[in-house]
């Protein structure tokens, strides 16, 4: 009896034992667990990625940047992660948005366009240290850079030549001064202009109902033109024919002496010469001249007779 009590007083005692151990053991981690928390979220020991550069900030103001991959420790109170700067290449939109933004014309036109630009940080000291908020000061050169460009082209090239313009906005990116005698947008932010894409330009929607209803008043001219070029086609003809038949007439008619011109002309003016003409022209032998003022006669000349049929 006394051996069972002693056996379960020793089984108990083990179990407060393995108890114990593994509170203490999970308070150890724990508190390892919170130290390292602690060390990481002050950024006492901090991690330099690939293709990205650390700015710290030292005791006495100092500012650094650190590009060597890896593990790094600082001391706390004493020094300052001031930024982390990527060194990959990046976007960067017109206007700070993926949204097309209106700009205008050479001729006052309002278009919607969007485009971006991709460069890579290649000075950290121009980039991280020489400039505050270097982002935000590339945006707005970048905006007037483009929008100066753009808005210096005529409406036609913006629709019809976007190739040529895209190249000319890169050109000047990567080159022309941001203002006279001043550093170029490589030169400022410590930056490579990488490429620049111009991805829409439209009209807006009023403009292009009012172009489709332009388009639609040059065809019904383009039509009405074409029926104006046939009429006076028709026309031209007519009168052709009108001359041929008036030397016909005087071939005809007329004396050498030329004193049936007046009568020819006073004929030819009557509105009955249209309707004899056009009998005439069927076929009919008989023509009715008229002749208001009764001075002028004219006589047809006799048929020529019939010839008889051969053999009577």
């Amino acid at each position: 009896m006394a051996d069972q009590i002693s056996q379960k007083f020793i089984r108990r005692a083990y179990v407060k034992t393995v108890i114990r151990r593994i509170f203490a053991l999970v308070a150890v981690c724990g508190t390892i667990y919170g130290l390292a928390a602690l060390v990481y979220a002050t950024q006492t020991i901090y991690k330099v990625k690939q293709n990205y550069a650390v700015v710290l900030e030292r005791f006495g103001g100092r500012r650094e940047a650190v590009t060597q991959v890896g593990w790094h420790v600082r001391l706390p109170f004493f020094t300052r992660i001031e930024q982390e700067v990527p060194l990959m290449n990046q976007i960067l939109y017109l206007g700070g948005s993926n949204e097309p933004m209106r700009i205008i014309s050479e001729e006052n036109v309002a278009l919607w366009t969007s485009a971006l630009m991709t460069y890579r940080i290649r000075n950290l000291q121009r980039w991280a240290i020489e400039n505050l908020e270097p982002l935000q000061l590339l945006l707005g050169d970048y905006d007037g850079i483009v929008k100066d460009t753009l808005q210096a082209q005529p409406v036609n090239n913006l629709i019809s030549d976007r190739e040529k313009i895209k190249e000319e906005i890169f050109q000047s990116l990567k080159r022309r001064p941001i203002n006279v005698g001043g550093p170029t947008l490589e030169e400022k932010y410590g930056i490579e202009v990488v490429s620049f894409v111009l991805k829409e330009t439209r009209f807006g929607d009023k403009l292009v109902a009012a172009t489709e209803e332009k388009k639609r008043r040059e065809l019904i001219a383009e039509a009405e033109n074409y029926a104006a070029d046939q009429e006076a086609s028709r026309i031209r003809k007519l009168y052709a024919a009108y001359l041929e038949g008036v030397e016909a007439l005087q071939k005809g008619l007329g004396r050498p002496d030329g004193s049936t011109d007046t009568a020819i002309l006073e004929f030819l003016v009557q509105q009955q010469w249209a309707s004899a003409y056009e009998k005439n022209q069927e076929g009919q032998n008989t023509m009715v001249i008229q002749n208001t003022q009764g001075n002028s006669s004219l006589a047809l000349p006799a048929p020529a007779p019939a010839k008889p049929p051969e053999g009577e």
